[in-house]
């Protein structure tokens, strides 16, 4: 999760650093929770590959089952809590828990039958479907909200299938998982099914980065907060992070309220926030016709990702004729033809309170729509509401490549002549981190750089200062584990190559066709990546968070970071090919060296300083040098520490700049094209992604070569 700094209104609130810090404090915890979603997906994939499901039918019961474990891993913490403090009366023993013993303590309360242990634990001779379908009407007895919504067909899996899925969510981890763990484990797996289109069109699920930066530009932190096409709930789980972020509880300060059109993503929305330990009031409707909630100048803060580019909105009905979410100007706009995204932009715009915000996804065609839909948005400019307009690039969705704005309306500025004349155009079509050849995402720091930008040109200079702090700070402690992990490796390889060396020469006494084995060991750039790796240790002592010995620091790490690796491989080759070549396993002496030990150690160093690619593991040589790097990105586009208008990023426009370009919201069209040389280019990391799209092409020809053969056969019978 990404934490970030705020321009705070109302109370006063925790300090940014103080939780951006939690979450720096803990890196292995994301790493090991990025290992521990791959191995579930895999299995349950896996599962469900071997019971030739389709993955809709397969995805809603596994949802089902994790939503289980994490109610009864809450479940059970609390009832140990709170039969701690329970009094205890002489004859009669401690009371028996009750359910508002556990409401009390935000814990959902869990009959016997409906209880994870339980359902594990039944003979094998036992119906697992009907236990588990069981357990979730039990749990819709209990708690009127989520009548109907738990998923109640495991019947219909095999009795393998469901104890080997009970087995998966049972491993022990998960069994000590607490809230926060669960509800991102239940994220990556609506992530998943999205992404192997387990729900039509893939509506249910908005892509992270585009979620958690509508979040973090609105910042909405009080009141009510609605998403008029909530699919899944995400917005609003993101509130949740994002209110904790910054010391608030979501209960006490905000209440959410959503609208879907279908029935399995209003089920989905429900158990989602439920795994989350938020409470909403989700209803099921067609926007365009109903308005559930008569919420038209009631949200302090709308967001959503609704269905753009819709035909076939019926504008004849009154309901959309005389729709007040539609009304601009004293008057009902109705855009003349079938596409529907000037009806989601006035309706957000209308939704919000005279003080409100709003963000949402749009279609990028509609920031340049012509003929009626240019009257609409030359309204909007023209109310002074419209903030900021974020342009993002391709393969944010998992289900369409193209690219996509992000539309905010702060109606706040209404009233304040100087801003009401400004909006932020933020091109970030550049800007992403390639997740696979089909998929892009932006980093954490990605997006925490596009959050300063937008607070600099808000005028709050704190979150850019504390964010170039933090990267510094960053840097300088991965380069201070640097010089100590640097020092035991440097130790490590001298020992290893005496060890190998000694033997060698010993050995080639008795062997003289051993000669080739002291010759590889004579490895040329031995004297000057020792030379490299004193000169980092020397200035990785001294870092500190200061952007020019980081600079330094940097670059020394790029430029160690191969030669060792390489120097690392030569020797292990020259050992490993003497092993084989000589049979040196047979041989006493050899054995009693031990040497594998030595080189397991050296191995697990080289790894904590380069990484490992294959678990997203970079190493402290690139982390060192990568957050180094984000702090330069930001330093040297604002060296002021001020908002300032940048080449091919971000323009700060006036009304008459918008009218000029005949009210076109693209910001493409005002930032202009960067023709600066980029030193931050990463070429290695282009090269990493060119990697990535090379699998993507492998994957795509196999299959499609696949598909000819079959239909091949299909001719030939």
């Amino acid at each position: 999760m990404l934490f970030t700094g705020h321009h705070f209104r109302g109370e006063k609130r925790k300090d940014f650093e103080i939780y951006i810090s939690k979450e720096l404090d803990q890196p292995m915890q994301g790493k090991q929770l990025r290992k521990l979603e791959a191995e579930l997906w895999r299995a349950a994939d896996q599962l469900r590959a071997n019971s030739k499901l389709t993955a809709s039918e397969y995805s809603m019961p596994v949802l089902g089952l994790i939503f289980l474990r994490h109610a009864y891993n809450r479940f059970k913490k609390v009832k140990t809590e709170l039969e701690k403090t329970l009094p205890s009366h002489p004859q009669r023993g401690k009371r028996a828990l009750t359910k508002k013993d556990f409401e009390e303590q935000n814990s959902m309360f869990l009959p016997e039958k409906a209880q994870f242990d339980y359902l594990v634990a039944l003979p094998e001779s036992a119906d697992t479907g009907e236990a588990i379908d069981n357990a979730m009407k039990l749990i819709e007895d209990e708690y009127e909200n989520l009548k109907g919504v738990l998923p109640k067909n495991f019947s219909i899996f095999s009795k393998d299938l469901l104890r080997e899925l009970l087995r998966i969510f049972n491993k022990e981890v998960l069994q000590k998982a607490e809230g926060d763990l669960f509800g991102k484990i239940y994220e990556y797996f609506l992530n998943k099914f999205a992404m192997t289109g387990a729900q039509e069109g893939g509506e249910f699920f908005t892509p992270m980065s585009l979620v958690q930066t509508i979040v973090n530009v609105i910042e909405p932190d009080h009141g009510i907060v609605f998403d008029p096409a909530c699919g899944s709930a995400g917005m609003f789980v993101q509130t949740g992070y994002f209110m904790e972020s910054i010391g608030l509880k979501p209960a006490e300060k905000v209440t959410f309220y959503g609208q879907e059109k279908a029935d399995l993503n209003t089920k989905l929305a429900k158990m989602n926030m439920t795994v989350h330990g938020l409470e909403g009031n989700i209803k099921e409707g067609n926007t365009f016709y109903e308005d559930k909630h008569n919420l038209v100048g009631g949200a302090d803060f709308v967001m959503a990702n609704p269905p753009f580019n819709v035909d076939g909105v019926d504008k004849a009905k009154d309901a959309v004729k005389k729709d007040l979410r539609l009304v601009l100007d004293g008057k009902v706009n109705l855009p003349k033809n079938d596409n529907a995204n000037y009806l989601w932009i006035q309706y957000f715009y209308n939704y919000l309170k005279p003080t409100g915000r709003a963000g949402f996804v749009m279609a990028s065609s509609a920031s340049d729509a012509g003929h009626s839909e240019k009257d609409i948005r030359e309204k909007l400019v023209k109310t002074g509401a419209v903030d900021v307009m974020m342009a993002i690039g391709n393969n944010f969705f998992y289900t369409r490549s193209l690219p996509c704005t992000l539309w905010f309306f702060d109606r706040a500025k209404e009233t304040d002549k100087k801003k009401s004349d400004k909006t932020l155009m933020l091109d970030a079509r550049k800007i992403y981190r390639k997740v696979t050849s089909k998929v892009n995402d932006f980093s954490p720091e990605q997006l925490q750089n596009l959050i300063c930008i937008v607070n600099l040109y808000r005028g709050n200079r704190k979150i850019f200062e504390n964010t170039i702090h933090l990267y510094l700070k960053q840097s300088a402690s991965r380069a201070k584990d640097i010089a100590k992990t640097t020092v035991e490796l440097q130790t490590q390889l001298q020992k290893v190559f005496k060890t190998a060396s000694d033997f060698a020469s010993k050995y080639v006494k008795e062997n003289k066709a051993a000669n080739a084995f002291v010759e590889a060991l004579k490895i040329e750039e031995t004297a000057q990546v020792y030379q490299q790796q004193n000169k980092l240790i020397a200035e990785a002592k001294k870092a500190k968070a200061d952007i020019d010995i980081l600079e330094s620091i940097a670059h020394l790490c790029k430029a160690l970071r191969k030669p060792q690796d390489k120097l690392i491989k030569q020797l292990l080759d020259a050992i490993n090919t003497a092993a084989k070549e000589y049979q040196l396993n047979k041989n006493k002496d050899w054995k009693d060296l031990k040497l594998k030990e030595q080189l397991d150690q050296l191995k697990t160093l080289q790894q904590e300083l380069s990484g490992n690619p294959g678990e997203e593991d970079l190493g402290l040589l690139h982390e060192t040098e990568y957050f180094y790097k984000q702090a330069h990105w930001l330093t040297s586009r604002f060296p002021d520490g001020v908002y300032a208008d940048v080449e091919g990023l971000c323009k700060v426009v006036t009304q008459k700049e918008i009218e000029a370009k005949d009210w076109s919201l693209s910001p493409g069209r005002y930032v202009g094209v960067d023709t600066a040389t980029d030193d931050d280019f990463d070429y290695e990391e282009r090269l990493n992604e060119i990697h990535i799209e090379l699998e993507g092409l492998n994957e795509e020809a196999i299959a499609l070569a696949k598909s000819i053969t079959e239909n091949y056969k299909t001719i030939l019978i």
